[in-house]
């Protein structure tokens, strides 16, 4: 299994902070923020590799981290590859679904695909989750933000209870970004397995031409074609996208 963690956006709204570092290596109780997410997948032993992809501004960054990953995340034999997009502002960037898209063919991946943002915090460990994507096979993360009105930032999911396996499984029947009206207080956070099997879906929804950014645009298009099911994350879930939310880490974590 392959655990790719998205960290080629420019992070705009953070400036100046961002103007020099990646977002996903900026200090958070004086640690990388990427580091804090890797440690949540610790004890995940289906996983062999760490694919970060950047832009070609803080690839070089992202290369310099990688030789520090042995010591800060000890035990977990992980190879560590920084993969370069191209691109150089975000005027050109791919979109996190043309990251993954370039991945998948940059590193000629054949292979189970964890993904996750570089900038999603977690207070809960992710073995669980690891293992139920195994059994399930699209595996989506989604959160109760517990707030209708706060949802409409983010997209919004229903499920629908199905037994699988002799437990019981949420699939997701329902899939909206920034919805008007929205249905639940869960959303999907950028935490996605795909199996191997699967992976045909993602380059086919690129060859139709469909929209390369927001990831849960790739949700919503699978979730009509293809069982998806949902994972509850409890416990503390920061999307670092602001420099309050920034902050708010830092107090937090």
């Amino acid at each position: 299994m392959k655990l790719l963690v998205l960290a080629a956006g420019y992070a705009t709204r953070l400036r100046p902070l961002t103007d020099n570092q990646a977002k996903p290596l900026l200090p958070v109780r004086g640690r990388p923020m990427i580091d804090h997410v890797l440690d949540k997948f610790h004890g995940c032993s289906a996983i062999d590799a760490v694919y970060v992809v950047s832009n070609s501004r803080f690839a070089p960054q992202f290369e310099a981290w990688a030789k520090t990953v042995p010591e800060q995340h000890p035990g977990c034999h992980w190879q560590v590859r920084v993969f370069d997009d191209g691109t150089r502002s975000n005027d050109d960037r791919l979109g996190a679904i043309g990251d993954i898209h370039f991945v998948l063919n940059a590193a000629q991946v054949d292979d189970d695909l964890l993904v996750v943002a570089g900038d999603n915090l977690f207070s809960q460990p992710l073995a669980d989750y690891v293992a139920t994507a195994q059994r399930r096979g699209i595996l989506i993360g989604v959160y109760d933000v517990g707030n209708l009105d706060l949802i409409k930032q983010y997209n919004n999911i229903a499920l629908s209870q199905e037994p699988v396996a002799g437990e019981p499984a949420e699939r997701i029947t329902f899939f909206e970004e920034k919805p008007a009206q929205p249905v639940s207080t869960l959303t999907a956070i950028a935490l996605y397995h795909y199996p191997r099997r699967t992976l045909p879906l993602i380059r086919a929804y690129i060859a139709e031409g469909n929209n390369p950014d927001q990831p849960g645009r790739l949700v919503q298009w699978l979730v009509p074609r293809t069982p998806c099911y949902a994972y509850r994350i409890s416990g503390l879930w920061l999307d670092i996208g602001s420099k309050e939310s920034y902050e708010e880490a830092q107090r937090l974590l």
